[in-house]
């Protein structure tokens, strides 16, 4: 007996740019896996359309006309948690990345990325996996090396419970919701995360994020 085919996933496409949103859509929209639901141009539509359409992954611009990408993630995903999202930007910078992952997102790629990376992308952010371009990885370690020791060592040094601790801020939980998970008061995250970051020999979680991706192999 033949397994019937997943549903595909349901994306909501999010960018200010009339000639980007029609290049993705023509993408998209070939692609059987997926289903574009809808798209908007600004933080307000963004937040109306994923109440409307309850996408499963949200592909999100950071500049908007209204704010940015960042301001629209947290309010979608106060409203519509199960949702994910999924930045695809032009942009590469070390602070974005940083107020990426502290806004909720589950993933930050850059616009260069061909359409069977971005099509893959969409398909493991769906099933819950955390996605951080390669290129934008190398960035934020390029940093982290002028710091002692290797990445490789720093991440052995930490503590099972650090690692989990880790894990959820790489997947972009915020403190309270590790401690939710981890069954931790938000306080003993936070005390946690100044124990990984000495380790680590860094101040940012976006760099953090970094050390764990290449650790576990985000993307891929």
């Amino acid at each position: 007996m033949n397994k019937p085919n997943p549903k595909p996933v349901r994306v909501l496409l999010v960018d200010d740019s009339e000639l980007v949103r029609a290049g993705l859509r023509t993408l998209l929209s070939a692609e059987p896996r997926l289903h574009l639901v809808g798209e908007a141009a600004n933080v307000a539509g963004a937040i109306e359309a994923s109440l409307h359409f309850k996408p499963d992954v949200v592909l999100m611009d950071i500049r908007l006309p209204d704010g940015t990408g960042f301001d629209a993630c947290r309010r979608i995903l106060q409203r519509q948690p199960e949702s994910r999202v999924l930045v695809l930007t032009s942009v590469v910078d070390d602070n974005l990345v940083d107020e990426a992952i502290r806004a909720g997102t589950h993933g930050y790629l850059l616009k260069e990325i061909n359409a069977r990376g971005l099509v893959q992308a969409i398909l493991d952010v769906a099933e819950g996996k955390s996605i951080l371009d390669p290129a934008i990885t190398a960035r934020v370690l390029q940093l982290v090396r002028s710091g002692p020791g290797t990445p490789a060592a720093n991440l052995a040094s930490l503590s099972a419970q650090e690692q989990r601790v880790l894990a959820c801020i790489a997947h972009g939980k915020t403190n309270k919701e590790a401690g939710a998970e981890l069954n931790l008061s938000e306080k003993t995250v936070k005390n946690y995360l100044g124990n990984i970051f000495e380790k680590l020999h860094v101040t940012r979680r976006a760099q953090a994020a970094a050390l764990y991706a290449q650790e576990k192999r985000y993307p891929g």
